[in-house]
């Protein structure tokens, strides 16, 4: 099967594939034929270099022109894309390197010195290429390699299935895990998706937060794959947001709560600078989006544009909230996706089948994710036959609209940001001073949640909540760091010494419909 990329470079490859316009007035633009022939050369370097199908590739970098040529270049080779989280602490990205198994890096330039830093704990790891500037002793310029490469198509032996994604996401372990995607999703519940979702193949595309993130990533590669403009935004910035949706009028887009938040509060004044009426499809999603910020939304955007999905990175897109249901069912995530089973199981493994009873959410399709990296065994245990989950915990109404009500496990959504205790408890009770430590999820109208941390500190201690959070913020990225801390003596526990989180939960919670916001 030809490579999708190629395809488009052959039918239309004079049409814009991506545009990395920046607010000091730096604009690069590739066509489908340039794209093409930069993730060609790319690809023929990764081979140079040893990458073999089947491989694992680092990328890391903010949205650029250079990251779409490495998401490209992968695929092209069979090669299995990483992305690495470039808020990460030095501490967090070499585990994440390491446990990869990759042997080769693609780093922008500005992250060169965190390469660099981490090189003694990332053995394995034999090339660095960095771009878009110079690099670091012992790496190598993926410029100058550029430069002199072939554009001709790469020539990898064919082993269907090799070529994937693995994204890595935090667990209750307080390590993250790889999600391995292999192969081709199944066309035809995607191809159901994406006419429910109203995309044409004429959309633009905007990035609304890191391609790193598996959404405005996954969105993108949707976006290319029908052929469609991607304009990249390098980092958020809500008024130039409103600039590149009214300079490329754009017409799609994937967002977190928190960016659009930023947007809608912008002053009626920055608004009105702009024409937006061309956006016909925002995509809500990475984490819940309050009843309030959808009129917000609405108020300065078209009505038919908002779409709702809930999924993960794991098992994809699992429901759509249409446009005509944003209002009239409140906190609903929609009905099941096009090629999904949506199957709720109670705390005994039976099937619940009653309207407004809770369950915990077991998806089944054709295009949940292979397994976790060097984690069989959790893949396993999230597993029931052909059922998957990842620890939700969702209602339905009586017309068959899911609600999320709760996390079953800990997880913190955070600016759209899967946050998981665990590691963070496990970062603080290495502080000498900290006895126990709880971490939670409080409200937070800005963010959906904001990090919580209850602790008990060793007798004489004087640690304070300064002293806490930057001690936190020498080891943790920085959207991890408590922007609360509260002391106590004791943290609550069951018999078996599991911390009693609902019952630290609930004062904060109290007077919310859900403990999801």
């Amino acid at each position: 099967m030809p490579d999708i990329l190629s395809v488009h470079a052959q039918a239309h490859g004079d049409k814009l594939a991506v545009i990395d316009d920046r607010p000091d007035g730096t604009v690069i633009q590739w066509t489908f034929a340039e794209l093409e022939a930069e993730a060609c050369r790319l690809a023929n370097v990764l081979l140079e270099l040893g990458a073999h199908r089947g491989d694992r590739v680092v990328w890391c970098g903010q949205n650029s022109t250079g990251i779409v040529r490495v998401m490209h270049a992968a695929r092209k080779i069979g090669a299995i894309a990483v992305p690495l989280n470039y808020r990460l602490s030095p501490e967090e990205a070499a585990y994440v390197v390491d446990n990869s198994d990759a042997e080769i890096a693609y780093v922008d330039s500005e992250f060169a010195a965190l390469f660099e830093e981490i090189r003694p704990q990332t053995p394995k790891l034999r090339e660095v290429l960095v771009f878009d500037g110079p690099g670091r002793p012992g790496m190598q310029s993926a410029d100058e390699r550029l430069g002199a490469a072939s554009a001709g198509e790469p020539q990898v032996a064919d082993s269907e299935g090799a070529a994937g994604t693995m994204i890595y996401t935090s667990g209750t372990t307080g390590k993250p895990k790889g999600a391995v995607r292999k192969g081709a999703a199944d066309p035809e519940p995607g191809r159901k998706l994406l006419e429910l979702l109203g995309y044409t193949a004429d959309d633009i595309y905007l990035t609304t937060g890191p391609l790193y993130h598996s959404g405005p990533g996954g969105f993108m590669a949707i976006a290319h794959g029908l052929g469609n403009t991607a304009v990249v935004q390098r980092k958020f910035d809500p008024a130039d947001w409103l600039r590149l949706v009214d300079k490329y009028r754009v017409t799609s887009t994937f967002s977190a709560p928190t960016p659009i938040r930023m947007v809608c509060r912008l002053d009626d004044e920055i608004h009105a600078r702009y024409d937006t009426t061309s956006l016909s499809v925002m995509i809500a999603n990475a984490a819940p989006w309050s009843f309030a910020l959808k009129q917000a939304y609405l108020d300065k955007f078209p009505a038919d544009s908002l779409y709702e999905v809930y999924g993960s990175t794991e098992l994809g897109v699992n429901t759509v909230l249409l446009p005509e249901d944003q209002l009239r069912k409140p906190g609903s995530c929609g009905k099941p996706a096009p090629g999904v089973e949506i199957v709720l199981l109670d705390d005994d493994g039976r099937e619940v089948t009653e309207p407004q009873a809770p369950g915990e959410v077991f998806i089944r399709s054709r295009n949940i994710f292979s397994t976790y990296h060097k984690a069989q065994d959790k893949y396993e245990e999230d597993r029931r036959g052909d059922l998957q989950t990842v620890g939700d915990v969702a209602y339905f109404d009586d017309e068959g609209y899911y609600f999320i009500c709760d996390r079953k496990k800990d997880m913190i959504i955070s600016g759209g940001m899967n946050i998981y205790p665990a590691e963070i408890e496990a970062a603080l009770e290495h502080h000498a001073e900290i006895h126990d430590a709880a971490v939670f999820g409080v409200p937070s109208e800005d963010w959906g949640e904001s990090v919580h941390a209850e602790l008990v500190l060793n007798a004489g201690s004087t640690l304070d909540e300064a002293g806490v959070i930057a001690y936190a913020r020498e080891h943790l990225a920085s959207y991890k760091i408590p922007r609360s801390v509260a002391f106590r003596d004791e943290i609550p526990r069951t018999g078996s010494g599991k911390i009693l989180k609902r019952v630290l939960r609930e004062p904060y919670w109290r007077g919310h419909e859900s403990g999801v916001l």
